[in-house]
C-alpha cells in the first residue's frame, strides 16, 4: 500500500514539473488589478507562483504570435514540448483550481 502511494505522488510531481502556466497581460491596463489580485491569491492558496509576461516584450511577442493571443489577459497552460493544453482568454479569469491543475 505504501509503495503505491509513493508511486502516484512521484508521477504527479513529475507531471507538474513538466507543465508551464503563463499569464499574459499588460501591466498598464484596466484589467491589471484583477490579474495582480488573481496572481497573489493563487500564490497564497497554492504556494506556487505563476509566470507572467508582457505582450510587448520580445518573448511576449513571440509567445503571442505562436499561440494566437490577441486578447488580454490570457492564461495559457503548456506542456514541456510547448503544446497548448488549455487557454483562458479575457475576463473573468479562470478559477484557481482550474489553473492549479496545470501549474
Amino acid at each position: 500500500m505504501r509503495r503505491r502511494f509513493i508511486r502516484r505522488f512521484s508521477l504527479r510531481k513529475w507531471y507538474n514539473i513538466l507543465m508551464r502556466t503563463v499569464v499574459v497581460y499588460k501591466s498598464e491596463s484596466d484589467h491589471a488589478r484583477a490579474v495582480i489580485t488573481f496572481i497573489d491569491d493563487y500564490k497564497r492558496q497554492t504556494g506556487h507562483e505563476l509566470e507572467t509576461l508582457e505582450p510587448e516584450t520580445k518573448e511576449g511577442v513571440g509567445l503571442c504570435t505562436t499561440y494566437d493571443i490577441v486578447e488580454y489577459p490570457t492564461v495559457i497552460a503548456l506542456d514541456d514540448g510547448g503544446v497548448l493544453q488549455n487557454m483562458w482568454r479575457g475576463l473573468p479569469l479562470p478559477t484557481i483550481s482550474e489553473v492549479s491543475y496545470y501549474a
